[in-house]
């Protein structure tokens, strides 16, 4: 079915065919195992498959600055050198059979990359130096006061632009990378982007992603502040950060706002957006993790009720490393920092969603012929339904600390979490346990 937005013939990224029944789990690769290497990490890559995961993101594979440098091995977005491999992850044949080891479980594999700005110490300053921003005294900056490790690119250079695009390409050539998670991608100019996507993709069709969202505003949670600017995603990228539902969840676990901002958000989504625009929603990532705290801090008894709501609602659903372990802990984002993943408490969670999101046809991604509807309910309970044709999903989370219950929707439905096959006719009462979660299928 063709998307009517009155703006969809803006947005000319192609999606592949792959990426409309995504799910994706960013790799901390550092912290993912006790060698903290590619090989070791890729014993993991079936029971990411198994477990729905379709795109596996790896955070910066670089070799990482030395001058500046936080902590005792730095932070992976100071890249020292865009060609090579970080020898701490392995060397640039343990990447190329990581990724021929993904392919053959039928997964993609993205590099994230930093394209705004280098560590210190990058060859680049010595050889090139009129290819990074400079103050009036002449001295090189770092795009915001605090990410001292490194400094800014000036993209009004075309010599530089053209160096990163051959940058990019390398990785696709070299190791068959599937595309890029782009670091701070809203601070970089949209025009190179825009030109160097079709040089990526005549060599493979790419998916890129942008970390940044348009949806949300510089302050506050005032939707009247939104940018009218949806450049991102109109030519070069395939799918954004859904930073602004991630924050408003956020601020819904701290008693800040209602369950009803949700249908504010979507609204506000929807006006902006096609159905056919992928964002990515999650309730962790690096980032959240390390310096905002971990899901159970931030979100609580509605850490688990907000991962189903974030894996069924529009968009592509993304997991971090660590939280089919439980992880309750925020990670040394500076140094070795192994993940205990004990007996994987979560896996059977994430499986049951992530697999249902692979195989239902009314949860493909960018589908504008799959139909959302808001379901009524008291106010603590959010939920929906989406369906394509007979087949359907119902979703209910309940952010109280007692059962709620709403109007069942009349038919044959099974219980996702509990296999239970239910019958609803009219007049019928669906509960939903405290701060408990609700998911039936009809297919």
């Amino acid at each position: 079915m063709p998307d009517n937005h009155p703006l969809a013939a803006r947005f000319t990224v192609p999606h592949p065919e792959w990426a409309t029944h995504a799910t994706i789990y960013e790799v901390n690769v550092r912290n993912f195992t006790p060698e903290g290497t590619f090989r070791a990490f890729e014993e993991h890559l079936l029971r990411l498959r198994n477990m729905g995961v379709s795109i596996v993101w790896l955070m910066p594979v670089h070799p990482i600055g030395e001058v500046g440098r936080k902590g005792l091995l730095g932070s992976p977005y100071a890249v020292r050198d865009y060609f090579g491999v970080n020898p701490e992850f392995g060397t640039l044949d343990d990447l190329r059979h990581l990724v021929q080891a993904a392919h053959a479980l039928g997964l993609k594999v993205i590099l994230d990359w930093v394209a705004n700005h280098t560590s210190r110490d990058n060859a680049l300053i010595a050889s090139h130096h009129d290819w990074y921003q400079h103050d009036a005294e002449g001295q090189l900056v770092p795009p915001v006061a605090d990410w001292t490790d490194v400094v800014a690119l000036d993209y009004d250079n075309r010599e530089m632009r053209r160096y990163m695009t051959e940058a990019l390409a390398y990785w696709i050539r070299e190791a068959d990378i599937d595309g890029y998670r782009c670091d701070v991608a809203g601070l970089v100019p949209t025009d190179f982007w825009d030109e160097a996507r079709p040089a990526l993709d005549a060599l493979k069709p790419v998916f890129m992603l942008a970390e940044w969202d348009e949806l949300y505003p510089s302050g506050g949670l005032t939707w009247e502040e939104f940018d009218s600017d949806t450049r991102l995603l109109e030519k070069a990228f395939n799918m954004t950060f859904g930073l602004r539902l991630h924050y408003l969840l956020d601020r819904i676990a701290e008693g800040h706002a209602a369950l009803a901002d949700i249908d504010l958000y979507l609204a506000a989504e929807r006006e902006k957006y096609p159905p056919s625009v992928y964002l990515m929603h999650f309730t962790s990532n690096h980032d959240v993790n390390s310096w905002d705290g971990t899901e159970y801090e931030r979100l609580g008894p509605l850490a688990l009720p907000f991962a189903v709501l974030t894996a069924l609602v529009p968009g592509m659903p993304m997991l971090y490393s660590g939280q089919e372990a439980a992880l309750n802990r925020r990670l040394e984002f500076f140094e070795r920092d192994t993940i205990d993943w004990g007996d994987y408490p979560l896996q059977d969670f994430y499986t049951r969603l992530l697999t249902l999101k692979q195989r239902h046809p009314a949860l493909r991604n960018g589908d504008p012929s799959s139909l959302f509807q808001r379901l009524p309910g008291p106010p603590e309970v959010y939920a929906f339904g989406r369906s394509k044709g007979g087949a359907a999903v119902l979703c209910a989370v309940n952010i109280a600390a007692e059962a709620r219950a709403l109007p069942a929707v009349p038919g044959q439905w099974r219980d996702l979490f509990s296999d239970e096959a239910l019958a609803f006719g009219t007049g019928d009462q669906m509960a939903v346990p405290a701060h408990g979660w609700r998911v039936l299928v009809a297919e």
